[in-house]
């Protein structure tokens, strides 16, 4: 007879072999979905898209801090004194060397002039008076005139010479106060707008100024270099490590991201290094027409020193570590093996690359993620475009078959129809 006390106990165990049998079909369920069999115990290669790495040509720049610099700028002071009567400019609007731009009252300056060629006629004709005195003396000498008045004479006309230059001299400091009293623009450029009104009185050669006039175009953008990093470059250079270009040319880039359109010109390079920063001071010319470049502006420049011989490696496909390191995957023998990366800048969408890897070596684009040192794959060949998206490669043996095949394919085509 069976025990009573066993009867209770016969659902659970059967609630809990259906259980167990759900589990195992879940089980081989998920390992069907991932493309494995029942009962495998991990997954197989994951399939991941490389590139060979390529060696090439590519610029060497340095990207440094700038600020712009008006190529001239000057303060416009009279040099006579006397009361402004005209403003004859509008501000901020460009104008060319010797645009009039104040003009001080001129009516003193006038009888200045007028007086000094007055003085200038009398001169002339007492000089006349005395030349002419001169000739008849010299007719008479010996006869109606002595040879002291002759020598006389011949004095007088020296001291009549003298007086006449010193006329001419009087005429011509007149007529520069009447002309600065138009008080013109020595540059061509911006103008202020003016520091003192009509009716002011000015003095000549005062302090303060009445406006400013600033040259935009060109304009000037002043970088400071390291010394040592300049020193660097130079042993690359010595080295052939980097073949030096024909000339600096500059890049900018504006305070709002945007990449001016001009290529700056190297103006002065620096002949010495400061005590203090141990930098150099260079200077580059941009042409400035729109006024796009305003001085004072901080302004960002890339200069193309020369041309290296360098890896280049997607940057999409590198990682940046915790520590700062870069490091990127590589296929090796249907293995992922992840690598450090020394870099000397950037170029388009890649990262130039010393040292870490090696032209020919398959560097892993896609496929990366959860992708850990030494897992096995299964490499595919894809390619990246310059904005960064990566496709599938095309074999070369099947880009050459593909069009025979489409040839056949209409071939057969027109066969059919004709039947």
């Amino acid at each position: 007879m069976s025990d009573p006390k066993a009867a209770p106990r016969r659902p659970s165990t059967l609630l809990a072999a259906a259980l167990a049998a759900l589990i195992l079909a879940l089980a081989a369920a998920v390992a069907n979905a991932q493309g494995m069999p029942p009962g495998a115990g991990g997954r197989g290669p994951t399939e991941v898209g490389v590139m060979e790495l390529e060696e090439a040509n590519v610029p060497f720049s340095v990207t440094l801090p700038g600020r712009a610099v008006a190529s001239a700028q000057t303060e416009i002071r009279p040099r006579v004194g006397g009361m402004v009567e005209e403003i004859l400019y509008e501000p901020g609007r460009r104008v060319e060397a010797g645009t009039p731009l104040f003009s001080l009252e001129p009516d003193s300056y006038e009888a200045a002039f007028a007086a000094a060629e007055a003085e200038q006629a009398s001169a002339e004709a007492a000089l006349s008076t005395a030349r002419a005195t001169v000739e008849r003396y010299e007719r008479l000498e010996g006869v109606g005139a002595t040879v002291s008045e002759v020598q006389t004479a011949r004095a007088n006309v020296a001291s009549a010479e003298a007086a006449l230059k010193s006329a001419e001299a009087a005429v011509q400091t007149a007529q520069l106060d009447l002309d600065r009293a138009v008080l013109k623009s020595p540059i061509a450029g911006v103008v202020d707008v003016a520091a003192v009104s009509v009716g002011a009185i000015v003095t000549a050669n005062q302090t303060d100024a009445l406006t400013t006039v600033t040259q935009l175009d060109p304009v000037y953008v002043d970088v400071v270099e390291s010394a040592a990093r300049m020193t660097r470059i130079r042993e690359r250079i010595d080295s052939g490590a980097m073949q030096p270009g024909d000339r600096l040319e500059a890049t900018l880039t504006l305070e709002s991201g945007t990449t001016y359109e001009g290529i700056g010109r190297l103006v002065t390079p620096g002949t010495s290094v400061s005590t203090t920063t141990g930098s150099i001071d260079v200077r580059f010319e941009f042409d400035n027409a729109e006024r796009m470049i305003l001085p004072g502006q901080f302004l960002r420049v890339e200069i193309v020193v020369g041309t290296q011989r360098a890896v280049l490696v997607p940057q999409r496909a590198t990682t940046r570590q915790a520590d700062g390191t870069l490091t990127v995957f590589l296929a090796v023998d249907g293995k992922a093996s992840q690598v450090e990366l020394e870099t000397s800048g950037t170029y388009e969408n890649a990262w130039v690359v010393t040292s870490g890897v090696e032209a020919g070596d398959q560097v892993i684009l896609d496929g990366l993620s959860n992708l850990s040192d030494g897992a096995e794959i299964s490499p595919v060949p894809v390619t990246i475009s310059a904005t960064g998206v990566v496709e599938d490669a095309v074999p070369a043996d099947a880009a050459e078959e593909a069009p025979a095949e489409q040839a056949e394919e209409a071939a057969s085509e027109a066969q059919a129809e004709g039947n």
